[in-house]
């Protein structure tokens, strides 16, 4: 994975192979960015990085100059390996390990942008969103971005749905 845009634009990142993740790919992340890049000024804002992974959100959001994002993951080696690459490239991402649905049950800051990133299997993608909806996470004209893949989908009026090969964004704005 690579860094697209900002201080760190090319910067590649090679994550252990034990960790069980499932990166977005470049490309997507590319396009979404693009996205982002046209509707935020991204100086100011905070981010929630749910289902962290190896942090390839959060390391592109904070290159990007966002200089307050949450990653949250429930797996050790995630959270170690976020940790030692944003040492390493002087980033300022807060790690919490912590199953993503429980983080969300005792959460009460608000965010600018909240991006999840689940297992494509994981079963409560609704459930997600719905949570931040209700617990009104996401601060006005904010976004949560939700990926998935073909066998989910949102039925809402406020939503945009972007398709990028087997990755989907469903964009929830506020």
């Amino acid at each position: 994975m690579r860094i697209i845009s900002g201080k760190h634009k090319g910067r590649r990142i090679t994550a252990p192979e034990k960790l069980p993740v499932r990166p977005t790919t470049d490309r997507a992340k590319e396009a979404l960015f693009s996205i982002l890049d046209s509707r935020y000024y991204f100086d100011g804002k905070n981010v929630l990085d749910l289902f962290s992974g190896t942090g390839n959100i959060a390391f592109e959001f904070s290159s990007r100059g966002i200089e307050r994002i949450t990653s949250v993951d429930n797996n050790t080696n995630c959270i170690q390996f976020i940790d030692k690459t944003s040492s390493e490239l002087n980033l300022s991402i807060s790690t919490i390990k912590s199953d993503c649905v429980k983080y969300l049950r005792s959460c009460e800051k608000q965010f600018n942008i909240i991006f999840a990133d689940p297992p494509y299997n994981f079963e409560d993608h609704h459930k997600i969103k719905e949570m931040i909806f209700e617990r009104n996470l996401v601060k006005e004209d904010g976004c949560l971005i939700i990926e998935h893949d073909n066998s989910t989908s949102f039925e809402e009026e406020n939503i945009e749905v972007r398709k990028y090969g087997a990755v989907h964004f469903s964009i929830f704005s506020f």
